[in-house]
């Protein structure tokens, strides 16, 4: 077992999801993860919690491609918050979950006030029989590979510093639905995603690369956010427009990698000026691709 809230999986914790499976297979037992819904942060402060890597669907197909056989997810609410570190202990690792191995990161800390520690567990797993393990944080050109970092180089639109620290383009799922067909009377017809996300780590214009279509990957061009320039949303969508593709994917659920981020969001003054950035949006993310 390993606990955390693992948001975007990145490189610090796919090393540690690749322990978990070492000492799984070892001992002849299955890799499982405990995470929290919603983050802990999102409870005690909602209106000051970081934006969420992955949704709780996208973080639970990113641990099953890691190999984790078994996700267990905890609603974090007052009650689970307020539960001791002995009563966490004793409630859920003993007696829920059956732990008989855990491995944690360098910085896990549980229990109400934060009080349980790597100590703490060693205690308790001399007196309950399970073992304990701590794993190092992991670094990447000298940085930690950390939540915060990856939402840090997102904001600042630095895809491929993102990129590093997750070891994969950073990504969105979703599902196409219908639109208002804003994209198509510009001359750009776009897939309008539904993303669950309700504040993403990123927004603007991107170059991207989609995966979940039949005839494999397609590239585009992408821009995630309000669309200040045309009928305000009140929560953020996801606009594909592909390169040279006009079939009807409607219901398709794709994968959305963001591969270069073009510019930020902003306001036109007219819809002949927005669609004269979106042509050279898309020439731009051609570009990038080396696509002709």
């Amino acid at each position: 077992m390993t606990i955390g809230n693992f948001d975007g999986v990145h490189r610090g914790h796919r090393a540690l999801l690749e322990r978990l499976r070492e000492l799984a297979e070892r001992e002849g037992l299955s890799p499982a993860v405990l995470t929290f819904e919603p983050h802990p942060r999102e409870f005690f402060s909602p209106q000051a919690a970081p934006a969420r890597l992955s949704t709780l669907r996208e973080k639970l197909e990113m641990l099953a491609e890691e190999g984790v056989a078994l996700a267990c997810v905890a609603r974090f609410n007052a009650a689970f918050a307020a539960l001791s570190a002995s009563e966490f202990i004793e409630r859920v690792l003993v007696g829920a979950l059956k732990t008989r191995r855990l491995i944690i990161g360098d910085d896990f800390c549980f229990g109400a006030q934060r009080e349980g520690s790597f100590a703490t567990l060693l205690e308790a797993g001399e007196r309950h029989g399970f073992g304990v393990e701590r794993m190092e944080s992991v670094t990447v050109d000298g940085e930690r590979a950390s939540s915060s970092a990856v939402r840090a180089a997102l904001a600042a639109g630095e895809m491929q510093h993102a990129a590093r620290l997750l070891g994969r383009p950073y990504a969105i799922d979703g599902r196409v639905v219908h639109g208002d067909q804003l994209g198509r009377s510009l001359g750009f017809a776009t897939a309008n995603i539904r993303i669950r996300h309700d504040n993403p780590p990123l927004s603007g214009v991107f170059a991207v690369e989609a995966h979940g279509l039949n005839d494999g990957p397609r590239r585009g061009v992408a821009n995630i956010g309000l669309r200040p320039s045309a009928n305000k949303l009140t929560r953020p969508l996801l606009e594909v427009h592909f390169f040279d593709f006009y079939a009807d994917i409607y219901g398709a659920h794709l994968n959305v990698r963001f591969e270069h981020k073009l510019r930020g969001e902003k306001h036109f003054p007219s819809f002949t000026a927005l669609q004269e950035q979106i042509a050279r949006d898309v020439e731009s993310a051609r570009q990038y691709f080396n696509i002709e």
